[in-house]
């Protein structure tokens, strides 16, 4: 991706389902569940960069030690900060007590941090907020019941904090924060609280005492009533995972399945994560052995070992994020690899009509190095449409080995133009001095364009914002002197904001909003801005069930084809002599590659829940009266 977005979380669970001496036995290390608790989060580091963090529980740990245990770091390496701290213990009391004590399990149970059967990690995207260790997961709940703490994590963001936080008002709490983490924390930690209540006075009734009622609880807890009582307001996009503090741990899914979610197990471990192929090359299992879990289901993994997936929420039409295929997850999933190929194979019809079928003065490439997969997609389309020239070709030929030879030595030309270099950072303060370093994030390869002759045609796999396309791309391969340049965007116009947890929630910042702007101003027509914010006013008055997009009147008077071209206009850097041209792939043909992945309203509007038209309303009114902040 050209622009630079921040997106989803990444979330890892591990439950141990043998003891720990089994590990020792078996895989040689106590370490076991935290070395895979890392691997699985390094495999997921596309995820986050903004934070990480870990927490764990030691089940069966005499009352007075520690048994529930947290870290977290906003540093630039802060997977490997973690981690590296609870191994460097480990190193200082093999010193400080001899090697001997590693084989001890117990004992190391009781003096290694993070040395447990559960164990939760956490990736962090801010979309929004600072860097602050406070916003990093595992988020806690403290109390001193057992069954009453709560650590959660979650890739999510909920459209409805507002009535939320109500919500938990109502409930008689005084939240700390408005914030999503807080109130889905406090909500679901509110029903853990009254599942224990519920339990307490039964087992109470029944004569108990209270230590024979604290184990009765940790026992019977029903993990699937707090969830159920939990999520009915929930109105967004999410995957939380959650460890209570006596053993229990739970994932939960959105009814619409908008944030992706797996898990694995066997009879010596239960694994969720956010993504397929880190379960797949952490613990070395096949593509279908790996499940995903249920839109508006939990996972739910009790103290004992018993693994159950049960409906929490009543399961809605499927929209999956289709941005996960296109661009943020891990294209070494089976499916994403096959998806993103076919989203670049796809786009070839408009490519060839483009280029006048010219493909003899024509180098294809790709923006560096997500757009790689749809680019041999593409490739491909190209190569089947060559081979079928190839054989019209040939039949109309004299047949002479010649002839046909010289025909099969036709080729079209791919090439690795745009090279991204290293991250470059700098503490130079000025704007336009920062601006020219950023301009050459991308470097070119040179002598393989001819001056004046060839069209470049060149993949990216989405466009965004539009001005590291203008600013750094097309500026830097404007040096080789192309005949043209022709951009092609393997996902369709970004018109919306994003609302469930990709950082897009600005309606200005998209240049597809910024184009129809443009047209609509060029045509006079600026009294139209006006009518759809009162539309977008009225909308708010009404229930949030009722709202409509109203910001979808902005687009209706264009084809796809005007709004591409004035995006063209405007990536196009000032000074240029050749032609600069967008191309952006179809809403249709984003479903035909990615059929089971609907979830499609940053390019069409529609939103998968109630909550997104809200936004999208707010989102325009904010822009109208230029405020600069997100509308959720």
């Amino acid at each position: 991706m050209s622009d630079f977005i921040k997106h989803e979380c990444g979330i890892a669970l591990i439950r141990l389902l043998q003891p720990l001496d089994y590990y020792t036995e078996k895989y040689g290390t106590p370490l076991y569940g935290l070395n895979k608790l890392y691997l699985l989060m390094e495999k997921q580091h596309n995820r986050g960069q903004d934070g990480a963090g870990i927490a764990s529980i030691k089940l069966n740990m005499p009352t007075g030690s520690n048994y529930m245990e947290r870290q977290r770091s906003t540093s630039q390496q802060a997977i490997q900060e973690i981690f590296g701290s609870i191994y460097d213990s480990i190193e200082n009391l093999t010193v400080k007590f001899g090697k001997q004590k590693l084989n001890n399990t117990d004992w190391l149970k009781m003096n290694v941090p993070f040395l447990g059967e559960v164990l939760l990690g956490h990736l962090r995207y801010g979309t929004h907020g600072s860097n602050d260790l406070k916003n990093c997961h595992p988020v806690y709940r403290k109390n001193n019941w057992m069954t009453r703490n709560l650590a959660l994590a979650g890739n999510f963001n909920m459209t409805n904090v507002e009535e939320l936080m109500q919500k938990l008002i109502s409930l008689g709490q005084h939240p700390k924060e408005d914030s999503d983490t807080v109130t889905v924390l406090e909500k679901i930690g509110h029903f853990l609280d009254v599942e224990n209540q519920r339990l307490f006075d039964q087992y109470k009734s029944q004569g108990y005492t209270n230590q024979e009622i604290t184990h009765l609880i940790a026992e019977h807890l029903d993990v699937q009533s707090v969830l159920v009582n939990s999520a009915v307001d929930f109105d967004g996009g999410y995957a939380m995972a959650g460890i209570v503090g006596h053993g229990d741990a739970f994932l939960l899914r959105d009814p619409n399945g908008i944030r992706p979610a797996f898990w694995y197990a066997d009879e010596e471990i239960a694994v969720v994560a956010s993504e397929r192929p880190a379960i797949q090359t952490a613990f070395k299992v096949r593509f279908d052995q790996v499940h995903e879990v249920q839109p508006g289901h939990a996972l739910v993994i009790k103290r004992n070992g018993k693994i159950r997936e049960y409906q929490c929420v009543e399961p809605r039409e499927k929209k999956s994020c289709s941005f996960e295929r296109i661009y943020f997850s891990r294209g070494t999933d089976r499916d994403i690899y096959k998806e993103r190929q076919k989203l670049g194979e796809l786009l070839v019809p408009q490519v060839l009509e483009a280029i006048k079928f010219d493909m003899e003065n024509t180098v294809f490439s790709f923006i560096p190095n997500t757009a790689e997969v749809a680019y041999y997609g593409m490739a491909k389309g190209l190569e089947d449409y060559l081979n079928k020239q190839k054989l019209k070709q040939i039949k109309l030929s004299d047949g002479s080995d010649e002839a046909i030879q010289k025909i099969l030595n036709s080729r079209f030309r791919i090439e690795k133009i745009a090279v991204k270099d290293a991250k470059l950072r700098t503490f130079i303060t000025s704007d336009a001095s920062r601006n020219e370093l950023v301009s050459h994030v991308y470097d070119v390869t040179y002598g393989l364009v001819r001056n004046g002759i060839d069209t470049l045609v060149v993949l990216d796999d989405s466009i965004v914002r539009g001005t590291t396309l203008k600013e750094s791309i097309i500026s830097n391969l404007s040096r080789l002197n192309p005949k043209k340049i022709i951009i092609v965007s393997s996902a369709p116009q970004i018109r919306y904001p994003d609302c469930y947890g990709i950082d897009m929630s600005k309606m200005g910042d998209f240049v597809a909003f910024r184009a129809a702007v443009e047209l609509i101003k060029e045509r006079g027509n600026e009294k139209h801005f006006a009518a759809i914010e009162h539309d977008c006013r009225m909308e708010l008055e009404k229930p949030v069930d009722e709202m409509q997009n109203k910001v979808k009147r902005l687009y209706e008077q264009f084809t796809d084809e005007e709004i591409s071209a004035k995006i063209s206009e405007l990536a196009k850097p000032q000074g240029l002599f050749f032609d600069v041209q967008i191309i952006y792939q179809t809403i249709e043909n984003l479903h035909q590659a990615c059929p089971h992945h609907t979830g499609d309203w940053y390019f069409s509007g529609d939103y998968a829940t109630a909550g997104g038209n809200r936004v999208v309303n707010r989102a325009y009114i904010n822009w109208r009266e230029g405020k600069n902040e997100r509308a959720y």
